[in-house]
């Protein structure tokens, strides 16, 4: 039996501590993939497109009084074909696809002071769920029809920091209920 291990009331036994983070559910929010250009980008693509990557994390507290958070990560990449440019100068190179994906979780937090609500929302719940979103992302790039879209490992914590600096470093009030989206942005 794991020491995390519940009896069938579903109550801690005596003696044991709960665990300060809890993995409730990981799930699909959002996700939408388009290719505008379809069937004649297929056959006008002459090389691998240039995509950019859009990533955003953002947290909201569920329910009122309680540590139960849901931590997001919105990704977007589009991808241009470059090749298919033409006058650089005057016209944006072709769209290739959009894929955007909004991949989440939700959290409880026990037992944790303060001031570490905040990273292990925007650091250590991310590092959690991204592996599910970079795969489901590769996955839904390659079954329409292009290489797959392979994300680099993130640094969560300068993602966190950035945005906090961004910000003016105020420490955002996580204890209102649905309170608004923190989070950061990559380019």
């Amino acid at each position: 039996m794991s020491e995390t291990a519940q009896n069938p009331q579903g109550t801690q036994p005596p003696g044991q501590q709960t665990p300060p983070l809890v993995v409730n559910i990981q799930y699909v929010k959002d996700l939408s993939f388009e290719v505008p250009g379809a069937p004649a980008i297929f056959t006008t693509l002459r090389s691998q497109p240039q995509v950019a990557i859009n990533l955003d994390v953002q947290a909201r507290r569920v329910t009122d009084g309680q540590n139960a958070f849901e931590v997001s990560i919105i990704i977007r990449a589009e991808a241009h074909d470059n090749a298919n440019q033409g006058d650089a100068a005057h016209m944006p190179a072709p769209t290739v696809f959009v894929a955007e994906l909004t991949y989440a979780g939700v959290f409880t937090l026990s037992g944790l002071p303060e001031n570490a609500i905040e990273p292990v929302l925007l650091v250590e719940c991310p590092r959690i769920l991204f592996p599910f979103a970079r795969n489901i992302l590769a996955d839904v790039t390659r079954d329409g029809g292009f290489p797959p879209v392979l994300l680099q490992p993130i640094d969560f914590v300068a993602l966190w920091q950035a945005r906090r600096n961004q910000a003016g470093a105020p420490v955002p009030n996580m204890g209102a209920a649905n309170a608004g989206p923190i989070g950061g942005a990559i380019a």
